[in-house]
């Protein structure tokens, strides 16, 4: 399907779909991590190998679908900006509960901005041999990251995915490996916007699914006062006594 045939301005519905589809699994897991830590439900509900694993997955594809977007940004650098700047209010917010100092609101940003700034780099890197370059990118950083953390004493470099003794967020995606993710989805973005895809993925439709993912910052940012005055109405109306 060519360009030409999508009207212009219009959204791409599997786009948003799957935006939507990681938005919703990530309130159910922030939901069930509210049950464990204020209803004291068991601790297995929330801390387990299968949601461990499923966690990175729907937060890399998120991470990659900001990617794919980027691909349609008049301009990364004043949305980055914006996303950047409501993730430290929301620094400010969490400041005295449980502070989020680079979760994946300042991650995305951050992502957009530097994406905005350097596109005429990796732009360059087209056909086969990108996504194993992105891919292999991310590999050998989180394996860095990995490694240099254990003797990580500096305590300016958590952005970077380098954290020290004592460091919390309530919310936590360093730049390395997540940037990579994000670059990799600015390559499949290109891909979709000249519509190198199958027809089918442009003119799939499903309900309610892209709705939501058309409203993912707005949800990111009300979901967690939402929670809280569901998991408190629940101890309220069960007559349970909540551990803070």
């Amino acid at each position: 399907m060519s360009e030409s045939d999508r009207q212009p301005g219009a959204r791409i519905q599997s786009i948003d779909a799957l935006r939507g589809l990681c938005v919703i699994l990530m309130v159910i897991h922030h939901f069930l991590l509210d049950l464990v830590v204020i209803l004291d439900a068991p601790e297995w509900l929330f801390y387990n190998p299968v949601f461990n694993f499923l966690h990175y997955v729907f937060a890399g594809c998120f991470i990659m679908l900001s990617g794919v977007s980027s691909r349609f940004s008049r301009s990364n650098i004043k949305r980055g900006a914006k996303v950047f700047a409501i993730a430290m209010l929301l620094t400010l917010v969490t400041w005295k509960i449980d502070i989020i100092v680079f979760g994946v609101l300042h991650l995305l940003g951050f992502c957009m901005m530097f994406y905005g700034l350097t596109h005429r780099f990796w732009d360059r890197l087209k056909g086969a041999p990108a996504p194993l370059i992105y891919t292999a990118l991310i590999v050998l950083s989180a394996i860095a990251v990995n490694v240099l953390d254990r003797s990580n004493e500096l305590k300016w470099l958590w952005p970077f995915g380098l954290t020290y003794s004592g460091f919390s967020s309530a919310d936590y995606f360093p730049i390395f490996p997540w940037v990579f993710v994000f670059l990799l989805g600015t390559w499949l973005g290109e891909l979709i916007r000249d519509g190198k895809l199958p027809a089918r993925f442009y003119t799939f439709s499903v309900p309610f699914f892209p709705s939501v993912g058309r409203k993912a910052l707005l949800i990111y940012i009300t979901h967690q006062p939402v929670l809280y005055a569901v998991t408190f109405g629940i101890a309220y109306l069960s007559g349970r006594q909540v551990t803070l």
